[in-house]
C-alpha cells in the first residue's frame, strides 16, 4: 500500500480553483492543510499528497474528499507503513502507544518541512533577521511569543538540527530530553501532528488502533512535567536568571533519557 495518494494537473488545477474561490491565499490554505507552502504548491502542480494530509486539503477547501477520489481502500490506514519510516520509535509506542509513536513520525515531518521552508526564507534575508520579518511563516505561531525576535537562522538551524537528532535516537531505541530545546523540540512534534491524527481517527479504528484524545499528553508524560507550558505558554516573563530563558535553551540542565 502507498503512502501517497496519486494526483495529477488536473487535480491541482481544481485544488488551486478551489482555493481561490475561498478567498485563501496558498499560505492560509497551507496553514489550514497543516503543510508547507511549498507543499501546496506542490500539489496544485498536481503532485502526489501524502494519505495523512490529503483530509487536512480538504478541510482547509471544505471539501467532504478531493474530487478525483476513487475507493476508501486506498485510505486505510496501515501501521506498517509507519514502522519503516526513519523516526518510528518502537520505544515510544512500547512506553506510550500506537498513536503516540505514530504522533511522532507525523509530526517530525511537518516540523522539518515547516522549518525548511522558513530557513530558506531567512537566507535570503539580512543577518539576524527573524520569522517575525518573513512575510509568512507556519511554524512561528507555535513558538513562545516572549523570545518571538530571537527566532533567527540560527536558531532555527538548531531546532533543525535537534529534532534530527531526537527522530534518529528515537529510531534506535532511546529517548532523551536534557535542554530546553529538547523539550520544546518534542512538544512542537507532538503539536504539529493533532490534526493529521484527528483526521485519521475514524481510519485508525478500522485498523484496530482505538483513538483516545489523551495521547497527545505523551509527551509531558515523558518530561514528567509541564514545566515547559507552564513557563513558555503561559505569559510569564522571565528573567535571565530563569531555566527557561532563551539564552538557557541549548544548555543540559535536565537528565530525562530512556531507552528499551
Amino acid at each position: 500500500m502507498q503512502r501517497s495518494i496519486k494526483s495529477s494537473k488536473e487535480l491541482g488545477a481544481q485544488i488551486k480553483r478551489r482555493r481561490q474561490e475561498l478567498g485563501l491565499t496558498i499560505e492560509e490554505a497551507a496553514s489550514k492543510a497543516g503543510v508547507g507552502t511549498k507543499t501546496w504548491f506542490r500539489y496544485e502542480d498536481g503532485e502526489s499528497i501524502r494519505k495523512d494530509k490529503f483530509k487536512g486539503v480538504c478541510r482547509a477547501l471544505n471539501w467532504k474528499s478531493l474530487p478525483e477520489y476513487q475507493t476508501e481502500e486506498d485510505l486505510q490506514f496501515c501501521l506498517e507503513e509507519y514502522t519503516k519510516h526513519e523516526a518510528w520509535s518502537q520505544y515510544i509506542q512500547n512506553q506510550f502507544g500506537d498513536l503516540a509513536a505514530i504522533s511522532f513520525v507525523i509530526g517530525s515531518d511537518i516540523l522539518l518541512d515547516w522549518l525548511q521552508e522558513d530557513l530558506a526564507g531567512l537566507a535570503s534575508m539580512p543577518k539576524g533577521s527573524h520569522l517575525g520579518q518573513l512575510e509568512f511563516s507556519c511554524l512561528a505561531p507555535s513558538l513562545p511569543k516572549q523570545f518571538f525576535m530571537q527566532y533567527d537562522y540560527d536558531f532555527l538551524y538548531r531546532l533543525r538540527a535537534t529534532v534530527l537528532r531526537l527522530r534518529q535516537s528515537a529510531h534506535k531505541g532511546a529517548l532523551e530530553a536534557k535542554s530546553v530545546l529538547d523539550e520544546l523540540a518534542l512538544y512542537l512534534i507532538s503539536e504539529q501532528s493533532q490534526d493529521a491524527i484527528e483526521c485519521m481517527a475514524s481510519s485508525l479504528e478500522s485498523a484496530g488502533i482505538p483513538y483516545d484524545s489523551e495521547w497527545k499528553n505523551w509527551v509531558f508524560d515523558f518530561l514528567g512535567d509541564m514545566d515547559l507550558m507552564i513557563c513558555l505558554y503561559d505569559d510569564a516573563y522571565l528573567t535571565n536568571d530563569h531555566i527557561y530563558h532563551f539564552e538557557h535553551w541549548p544548555e543540559k540542565q535536565f537528565w530525562k533519557e530512556s531507552s528499551i
